[in-house]
This record gives C-alpha cells, sequence and structure tokens, in this order.
C-alpha cells in the first residue's frame, strides 16, 4: 500500500477536529427536582385549608421539600429498577418465604411510617386528620406508588379490626406504631407491624363469594376464636406483610380473618407463598400468589359476614386510589409543564404556542377536578358522625375511585406526549407513571364493580342521592352550565329501566357534577368556567386538548406550573 502524506497544516486542522465538540446542546429540559411538591402546588394548598387540615400546613411545608429533592425521587426509581426478589427456602432447606427488596424500598416504607402516613388519622383523630393525611400520602405517591400498597392495607386494616375489640386491642398498638421493621420474625419481636390483605381466588376474582377457601374452628369457633385456614388465594398484596385480613369460608358462611405469618409459638404459619407476580407496572410492590395449609387465623366480625366486615377496609383502599392516581396526575402534568416551560419549537416556547397550551391546560383541568374531589371525600371522612357527611362518604368513594383512576391512563399518556420522543424513553419519568396509570383503576374493584356499587349504595340506602345532590346544589346559580348539567343528571334518577346498563353513563355525570360544582365554589373562576365549559358542554370530553374558544390557557397553565428554585 502507498504511503499517505499529510501536511502539516492538514495534520493540524484533522487533530483539531477530532478534539472538537461536534455540538452545542441548547434547548433541553432539565430534571424536575430540588422543588418543594406543597409549596408549588396552589390547588393543594387551598384544599388542606378549605377541608380542615390547615394545623398540617407546616409539616407539610416540610414533606414537599423532602418530597421533591432530588434524592428523594431518586429512591422511587430505584425502588422500581430493582425490583422485590423471593426465596422459598434458606441455603440449608429451612421454609422461610422471604421477599427481599431494594435499600430504596426500605427508605420509603420507613419515611411513611415514620410521618404516619399508615395510621395518623387513628392515632391522632382531631378535624382535619385524613385531611392531613390524604395530603401527605399524594405528595409520596408522587415519588413512588408501589411502596403505598403496604402503606394503604396497614392504615385501611384497623376499620375492620376493630370489629372485634379484643382483636384490635391485642394487635393495633403495633400497626398503628410509627416504627418499620421489615425482619421475617415473630410478630411478638417487633415493636411496629404492617398488614396486607387476601381476598381474590382463581375461580371467584371480584366475587369473593365464590371463594373456596374453608376456615375450620380449633375450638368453640366465633368472633376472636381460631381457625385454621385451607386453600389459595391468587393475589395477596404485599405479601412481606405481619399479618393479612382474608376471607375463608366458615361453618357459618363466608368470613373474615386475621392470618400473621407466624404463629404465637414462633413457629412459621403454613401461609406459602407460590410465587410473585409479574406485573406491568407497580414494580416495587411484591404481589404474590399464595396457599394456605391450615394456617392459623383468628375470626374478625360476625361469622358469615366477612364482606361486610372486610368492606371498612376496601373503602379506604378505595379512597387511597383516588388519593394515588391523583397524585399520579400531578406528578405527570407538573413533568410537562416543566418541559413546555423550557422548550422552544418553531420559534416560541411549548407553552406559549396555543395548541400546545390547549392541551397543557386542560390536563391542568383534569388534576383540579380530581384533587377537589378527593380532599372533599377526606373531609367527609373526618365527619362520618353527621349524616351528610356519612351519606357521601358512602357513594362518593366509590364515585371518585371509578373515574379518577379511569381517567389518570389517558392523562399520563397525553403527558408524555407533550414531551415528545424524549419521554418514551426509559430514563425519562414517564414510562413508570404511565405503567402505573392502570392499576387502581382495576385493583380494589374495577369499573364495573365500583358503578355497581353506587347502583347498590342507591338501592340500599336512598338517602345517598338526597346527599349527593344536595351536596352538588351548593354550587346551584353560580354557574348556568352546572346547573343545566345537575338538571339532566337529575332527570337520570327518574327513569331507573335497564339502571345497570347505563351504570357507568350515570356514574360518569355524577363524578363530573360533583367536580364541577367543587370547583365552581372554591377554584379561580378560570378554573371553574372553563372546566364546565370543556366537560359539561359536551366539548373536549373526547380528547385532551380540544378546549372550547374563550379559556385563559395562559392563567390555569401558570397558576400549576412548578417553580424550580
Amino acid at each position: 500500500m502507498p504511503a499517505v502524506s499529510v501536511s502539516s497544516s492538514s495534520a493540524t486542522l484533522i487533530a483539531a477536529r477530532g478534539s472538537a465538540d461536534t455540538h452545542e446542546v441548547v434547548n433541553v429540559s432539565r430534571e424536575l427536582v430540588d422543588v418543594n411538591l406543597y409549596a408549588q402546588d396552589a390547588a393543594l394548598l387551598a384544599a388542606v385549608q378549605r377541608e380542615g387540615g390547615g394545623w398540617a400546613h407546616e409539616s407539610l411545608q416540610r414533606f414537599g421539600a423532602l418530597a421533591g429533592s432530588a434524592d428523594y425521587l431518586e429512591l422511587g426509581v430505584l425502588a422500581n429498577r430493582f425490583g422485590p426478589e423471593f426465596d422459598t427456602h434458606d441455603r440449608f432447606g429451612n421454609r422461610i418465604d422471604q421477599v427481599s427488596f431494594h435499600p430504596a424500598y426500605h427508605a420509603l416504607m420507613k419515611t411513611a411510617i415514620e410521618h404516619g402516613l399508615h395510621s395518623s388519622p387513628w392515632t391522632d383523630p382531631r378535624p382535619g386528620a385524613h385531611v392531613a393525611r390524604a395530603a401527605h400520602f399524594y405528595l409520596q405517591a408522587q415519588v413512588e406508588a408501589g411502596h403505598g400498597c403496604p402503606i394503604t392495607m396497614t392504615l385501611a386494616a384497623i376499620p375492620a379490626l376493630r370489629h372485634t375489640p379484643g382483636l384490635a386491642a391485642l394487635w393495633e398498638p403495633k400497626i398503628t406504631a410509627r416504627v418499620y421493621d421489615p425482619r421475617n420474625v415473630p410478630d411478638a419481636q417487633k415493636a411496629g407491624l404492617t398488614i396486607g390483605m387476601a381476598m381474590t381466588e382463581k375461580q371467584g376474582g371480584s366475587d369473593v363469594r365464590a371463594n373456596t377457601t374453608q376456615a375450620y374452628p380449633v375450638g368453640v369457633g366465633g368472633p376472636g376464636q381460631a381457625y385454621e385456614l385451607v386453600g389459595h388465594k391468587y393475589f395477596v398484596s404485599a405479601p412481606m406483610s405481619d399479618a393479612f385480613l382474608m376471607l375463608a369460608q366458615a361453618p357459618g358462611g363466608l368470613s373474615c380473618f386475621l392470618v400473621p405469618r407466624w404463629r404465637p409459638d414462633g413457629s412459621k404459619n403454613p401461609l406459602q407463598v407460590l410465587r410473585l407476580k409479574r406485573k406491568m407496572g407497580n414494580v416495587s410492590n411484591a404481589s404474590s400468589e399464595t396457599e394456605l395449609r391450615g394456617a392459623l387465623g383468628w375470626m374478625v366480625g360476625e361469622e358469615g359476614r366477612g364482606v361486610r366486615t372486610i368492606i371498612d377496609m376496601v373503602s379506604m383502599t378505595r379512597f387511597d386510589c383516588m388519593i394515588g392516581s391523583t397524585g399520579g396526575q400531578r406528578m405527570a402534568v407538573s413533568q410537562a409543564l416543566h418541559h413546555c416551560s423550557i422548550r422552544s419549537a418553531f420559534g416560541k416556547v411549548l407553552n406559549q404556542q396555543p395548541l400546545m397550551q390547549n392541551v397543557l391546560a386542560d390536563l391542568v383541568l383534569e388534576h383540579e377536578g380530581s384533587l377537589a374531589l378527593t380532599m372533599r371525600v377526606a373531609r367527609a371522612l373526618d365527619n362520618r358522625a353527621d349524616p351528610h357527611e356519612d351519606l357521601l362518604a358512602r357513594i362518593v368513594t366509590a364515585v371518585g375511585k371509578y373515574w379518577i383512576c379511569k381517567r389518570t391512563p389517558q392523562h399520563a399518556y397525553e403527558a408524555m406526549e407533550c414531551i415528545g420522543g424524549s419521554g418514551v424513553m426509559e430514563d425519562s419519568p414517564f414510562p413508570r407513571l404511565f405503567r402505573e396509570s392502570p392499576v387502581n383503576a382495576i385493583w380494589e374493584g374495577s369499573g364495573n364493580v365500583q358503578c355497581l356499587d353506587v347502583l347498590r349504595a342507591m338501592q340500599k340506602t336512598p338517602a345517598v342521592v338526597e346527599a349527593f345532590f344536595a351536596e352538588v346544589g351548593k354550587a346551584r346559580g353560580a354557574n348556568a352550565t352546572l346547573d343545566n348539567y345537575v338538571t339532566a343528571l337529575q332527570r337520570e334518577f327518574t327513569d331507573l329501566r335497564d339502571l345497570e346498563y347505563r351504570a357507568r353513563h350515570v356514574v360518569d355525570q355524577m363524578a363530573l357534577a360533583i367536580q364541577a360544582a367543587l370547583l365552581v365554589q372554591h377554584a379561580p373562576s378560570m378554573v371553574a368556567d372553563a372546566f364546565c365549559a370543556s366537560r359539561l358542554d359536551g366539548v373536549g370530553d373526547r380528547q385532551y386538548g380540544t378546549l372550547p374558544r374563550g379559556i385563559d390557557c395562559h392563567a390555569i397553565i401558570e397558576r400549576a406550573t412548578p417553580r424550580v428554585g
């Protein structure tokens, strides 16, 4: 091969090109970190004060700063990058049913429990306790959703356990303690406990009355007495919990039981995990299939009244689904707003472009409605002694769980689209937000189950309908579009034909009516008017970004955009 001659000037040019940057990185976004998630959320600040949780403002300020810090947000990333692992036996052959987690998961659990997210309404039941706890949980959910499952179930177990005061007296102090102890050891060796739940079986799913797991009395039987359970549970959430509320068929019918991982004598309870579920989302949280081979448990509530007993737990977990999905909406729209306040295209910053403004403002409106309804239900939970509030909680929890959780997947996707191609990349927060978004709509009763529960509540206690319209009626006269919408909704209830067939349509309208009524009463007029015009007039109810003319998109966007620094 002939030699190639290179002049000194050419060599200098080649060397310069080889060492030079290929381009300057400009017009790109940056991470949304080190921002106070509470202080930057105008809708949350107002809701906490309005619904009775203002006394928790300073605590929420501190917690919001923690939740929005770069290091804390990274815990959510790591807890999902390195999911739980399961071992049936130790290396010597002893059955251990050990679920192991990344340290980031344990850090999130420890923070949640030390801040009382699992117990504060029970240990400090002052006015606004549920509101304050909901606000903290909402902030925590924006960081990571999966660990919220055992936190929620631990909180929700208390109302069910109180059906049997003797059991509650034994277990409640450690369940509500602000001590996180993840060790797989008997509960007697721990100062703090977590609780799981196991209802569904292969053949029944949501139809828990089809359960086949049997409960055999060890002695006399009855509430608070010992039984041995034989059967299976196809979906055991948080199998590393210290005890579980379960449904099984006792001689007197389907009943509720508290089943610990360890027996009182220190031996393993034969509640054996078969495998962990491989889920598309909620990766940090372990879910499992389990068999019960004579597992010891104690009856909670009356024999044959298992569904009635455990529904008190389920009502609370459904409410937390509302909180979690609303938190997911806030994180998704925050990321979109942040990105679009920095990135330019075609000569303008994205949030200054009319069509993008339409999309962003619409996403904000969705979140505002979700948060207003969620925090209103929290106030109802704080005031169950008031007949109106009790009736409202009974019906609106199901309405809100159905609507908010079902709206979240499309909301997450649309926010992701605001980012463009980078939003689809796994190093973006959006793949996790999107995979998480369908979970709450399915867990704790899917959409159809929620709608049927609304109908059952109406049929069993007709006063819930009066309470619902009384609540919505508080906004009467403030917005003509809402008034007309509510009148049309009332007509829906005069025709009871094929109501089950129309259930989703009816509950859709109920959700929009109460969200609009709350916003009309409490939100800035640009938010309330835009919500009513886009949701109640038949415009914008199919795709985000189809707001009608005359909406002050700029003001709506400015109100919701998080500010870093």
